[in-house]
């Protein structure tokens, strides 16, 4: 079968062994895998992966434009990946723009915005020049959830697709890492996606098969937060999800391809 890991994370060679410590810091985990995009096709293969949608985030402004012209290199570079750019809700109107421009120039197909590291409220008006910017041209993938934060509730998320209802958006982590008690406030907002990254290990068979039908299975994509988590290992929880041979191939990669708009 066709397989897209919808949420994956790369990073320069430099920077790639600090940046999954850092990672593995911020949510006391250790991190057993390497963060090139190397590594991440290498390990994505090994599990029968075809094509990743790889992201970074900018936690200061000044670095906005430097990862998302490493996002667009690797990419050119490996034609396994789909590549989004990241904002920060500092950016001026101008440079977002700017940005926007860029990524519809280079083929890069979204934007990853990260709350809880970038310090921001999903629904905090800053950010809301993203937002406007964005609606109608390309979607955003939101992490979602974090019972330590209020930065990025789904009550939030909620909110601003509810207020910008062109918006794509996709709330990570089944809607809200260790908030999925949350996750029926997006009732009514056709224009929030999905994806299974960092929760089939911490949710039941159960809780997960009742979320995908509360929220509907049409809006939900595979993904594996790579380098948080293995690629086998989160192929193995989905799978033995109770869903239909139908239902795991939307949300395998049909889903992916329609929302991304990837060929």
């Amino acid at each position: 079968m066709y397989i897209i890991d919808a949420h994956a994370h790369i990073f320069p060679e430099k920077i790639a062994q600090k940046a999954v410590q850092n990672i593995g810091n911020f949510y006391g985990l250790a991190m057993n895998n390497k963060g090139e995009a190397k590594d991440l096709i290498e390990s994505g293969k090994q599990a029968g992966i075809s094509r990743f949608i790889v992201s970074s985030t900018a936690t200061q402004t000044q670095q906005v434009r430097a990862i998302n012209s490493f996002i667009s290199h690797s990419v050119n570079k490996f034609k396994e990946l789909t590549g989004l750019i990241t904002l920060h809700p500092d950016n001026t109107i101008k440079e977002i723009d700017a940005e926007i421009s860029f990524a519809q120039s280079n083929g890069l197909k979204g934007i990853k915005l990260h709350p809880d590291f970038q310090k921001f409220c999903i629904d905090d008006k800053r950010a809301y020049n993203i937002y406007a910017s964005a609606q109608g041209v390309l979607p955003i993938l939101f992490h979602t959830g974090d019972k330590r934060y209020s930065y990025s509730t789904p009550q939030r998320l909620a909110k601003v697709a509810k207020i910008f209802k062109k918006l794509k958006c996709v709330g990570a982590h089944f809607g809200g890492y260790s908030e999925w008690e949350k996750v029926s406030c997006y009732k009514g907002t056709p224009n929030v996606y999905f994806d299974t990254c960092s929760s089939l290990s911490f949710l039941s068979a159960d809780r997960a098969q009742a979320i995908i039908a509360e929220l509907g299975a049409d809006r939900f994509m595979f993904g594996t937060d790579f380098p948080m988590w293995q690629h086998k290992a989160e192929l193995e929880k989905f799978f033995n999800l109770d869903l239909s041979q139908s239902v795991k191939e939307k949300i395998l990669y049909k889903n992916a391809l329609n929302f991304y708009g990837i060929k």
